[in-house]
């Protein structure tokens, strides 16, 4: 399938200018922050779930071909249908096909982050079949004919005014901005395309391997709807979600929902074990389980960034992210934005496609501390970015984006001054004295034109007055005995 992704700088451009869109992300993730901060603190034994969740997600990747065909042998004999794609176009191809055999007309989906990774709305689309997103935010986005703009919370960047006018619009009712009122009229909207629908399809938060049993998460039900209504079950999983154990299930659902939106438990958590039995009265009468490779694995074989399989989709690194949250999520180009996007999409479509994300990062490490896997987020990004330097055939490195003989000189200076202290105090000394006419409010307010380019979108602070070396060499003196 052909990978389609935007400029990165391009789109962050257009996104710094928009003040609107970023106030009303920063907003949402600012709250979101907040109320996973707020849950982690309320959970005594928050750092010991943390690394026991990592032990068990290193533990599984490391045997990730053991515990994935344990899960397709459950799958399989709970009644379901196991298929192996290894591309997005496999697993689209499977699903339109299964669709014209089975003479689907309309499917409802519930929220997933691998169906936007195989185009699969497109791709239905263009056979005639009719793809609804259930999820409110997900359903908005459609209506606006936009991507997810957030791993979790997908139309955080519209506010009840814009989603007022997307319902006027699309489904030729007056005007309305109460939010209880948008989600009835939501609400009255989906559930005739419920009832309705040939087919269901959903993403997989985790895959257990010991029963074969799929886990949703959620808070509007729609993924409870989505998979008991219709007479057939499509769950697309990237390959990574698979965990050993249902024992195992217990630390990410205490970790997952506190990381995402800061509950303690989301409203519904789901587990479905293949399709409807003998006695049921709901649930698909067939359960056909994708599980999706699509490049990841490339990111197996790689011994770095091996630490990315580890992720479970909580965007917690996205609300703490200062790049993120001056850009938002459409400015990255493809289906996974922030910290963890910027990692993860060079790796499934190519560093060529992808090469300014790993550059989208302050390196601060706040993901890091964030992430309820301790995944190594910069540490990753460093390699990309060491990865995107180089030229080659697969990384497709342009002569534009290769260090200039100005960079090359300037890196250089800049490592001689690093590694002398003299030289570091006569340098640093030095510019305090050339940066003084140049100063306006603690910024530099011109630079050289080899340097301008980074002044072009970012304030450039001075130098302090006075340097902290000899401050704290004062104050060591000071506290030292007599």
């Amino acid at each position: 399938m052909e990978i389609k992704t935007r400029d990165f700088k391009a789109g962050s451009r257009r996104a710094v200018g928009n003040v609107r869109v970023q106030q009303a992300a920063r907003r949402a993730t600012g709250n979101l922050l907040r109320e996973r901060n707020n849950a982690a603190a309320d959970l005594p034994e928050w750092e010991e779930l943390r690394t026991r969740a990592r032990e068990i997600k290193a533990h599984t990747i490391e045997r990730l071909d053991e515990y994935l065909a344990m899960f397709a042998d459950s799958v399989e004999k709970a009644g379901g249908k196991v298929v192996w794609a290894s591309t997005a176009q496999e697993a689209s191809d499977y699903i339109v096909a299964l669709a014209r055999d089975k003479g689907v007309q309309s499917v409802v989906k519930g929220k997933s982050m691998a169906t936007e990774e195989i185009d699969l709305n497109h791709k239905l689309a263009d056979v005639g079949v009719e793809a609804i997103e259930t999820d409110l935010g997900e359903y908005m986005i459609q209506l606006a004919g936009e991507t997810p703009f957030h791993i979790i919370a997908p139309a955080i960047h519209k506010t009840r005014q814009d989603f007022g006018q997307l319902f006027s619009e699309h489904l030729s009712i007056p005007y309305e901005e109460d939010p209880q009122r948008l989600t009835q009229i939501a609400r009255h909207a989906l559930r005739k395309k419920f009832v309705e629908a040939d087919m269901g399809v959903t993403g997989a938060n985790f895959g257990v391997a010991e029963t074969g049993s799929i886990v949703l998460v959620e808070n509007e039900g729609n993924q409870r709807l989505s998979t008991a209504l219709p007479p057939i079950h499509v769950s697309v999983m990237g390959m990574e979600k698979v965990i050993p154990r249902l024992q195992d299930l217990s630390v990410f659902l205490a970790l997952l929902p506190r990381s995402a939106t800061g509950q303690k438990a989301s409203s519904y958590a789901s587990m479905i074990t293949g399709p409807r039995g003998r006695g049921e009265s709901d649930g698909p009468e067939e359960f056909h389980m994708v599980i999706l490779d699509n490049g990841r694995s490339r990111i197996l074989a790689d011994e770095t960034m091996r630490e990315s399989l580890y992720c479970i989709r909580c965007a917690a690194c996205l609300n703490i992210c200062p790049v993120y949250n001056s850009v938002g999520g459409h400015a990255y180009g493809w289906v996974y934005s922030g910290p963890i996007g910027s990692i993860i999409t060079p790796e499934l479509v190519g560093v060529g496609e992808a090469k300014d994300l790993p550059a989208a990062s302050t390196l601060c490490a706040a993901c890091r501390d964030v992430c309820p896997i301790k995944i190594d987020i910069p540490h990753m990004l460093l390699k990309l970015r060491h990865k995107s330097a180089e030229p080659s055939p697969q990384t497709n490195v342009s002569k534009e984006a290769r260090p200039s003989r100005m960079e090359k000189l300037i890196v250089g200076a800049w490592a001689a001054a690093m590694k002398s202290q003299r030289a570091y105090s006569f340098t640093t000394a030095l510019a305090r004295l050339v940066q003084r006419p140049l100063l306006k409010d603690g910024y530099l307010r011109w630079l050289p034109p080899f340097l301008g380019g980074w002044k072009e979108h970012r304030e450039f602070p001075a130098l302090a007055p006075r340097p902290f070396r000899k401050t704290w060499n004062e104050r060591l003196s000071k506290d030292a005995p007599d």
